[in-house]
């Protein structure tokens, strides 16, 4: 890190699921898309939209599954207390999850860390969402967890793209990954 990046507040992007949140679930994640890369022959980067009430529903239900909020949150807390770092909390989530995320983040005090909350009121594709908000918000770095994600924002703007990989995720090569919001957020300060 260079020291002109160490005197300035650097501005820094937190996906909510899997990195704000820890959810057990998503170790399932790189075997899913493995079958839909394998099995279904899915090359393109082309993320579901849940359509009708029971399906909406049922999304909702898995991701209250994210209960645990991940180690680090309080060296997040301290970084923005001391001002070294502005936070954003920009969630990919879709506009019926709006609600339930808004009284989740006001209940937990999350508005009081992150500068601004931002989530996918238009129902974008959630890469192209994520790599729409990381330039509009102008991020140093942005911490994301899904490597799908990763892979299509990295080197799309100036940000730098940290990963926090599962353990399925170990042996895949990429230069910023990290196991943990912690070592992720000690990595940039």
């Amino acid at each position: 890190m260079t020291k002109n990046m160490k005197s300035k507040i650097l501005r820094v992007g937190f996906d909510l699921d899997g990195v704000i949140l820890y959810n057990p679930a998503r170790i399932m994640r790189p075997l899913i898309s493995i079958v839909k890369r394998l099995l279904l022959h899915k090359t393109k980067l082309k993320f579901y939209y849940p359509h009708s009430p029971f399906e909406k529903w049922a999304w909702k239900q898995f991701h209250r599954s994210s209960i645990f909020i991940a180690p680090g949150m309080n060296e997040l807390k301290m970084l923005v207390k001391e001002k070294k770092i502005i936070a954003y909390l920009v969630t990919s989530r879709f506009s019926f999850f709006g609600t339930d995320l808004m009284r989740w983040i006001n209940k937990n005090n999350l508005d009081t860390v992150f500068e601004n909350v931002y989530f996918n009121k238009n129902d974008e594709q959630p890469h192209m969402y994520k790599e729409k908000m990381i330039k509009k918000l102008d991020l140093d770095f942005f911490i994301e967890d899904n490597f799908d994600i990763v892979r299509f924002v990295n080197n799309k703007s100036k940000t730098k793209i940290l990963w926090i990989y599962n353990i399925f995720d170990f042996f895949v090569d990429y230069p910023l990954k990290f196991a943990s919001l912690k070592a992720a957020i000690k990595s940039i300060i």
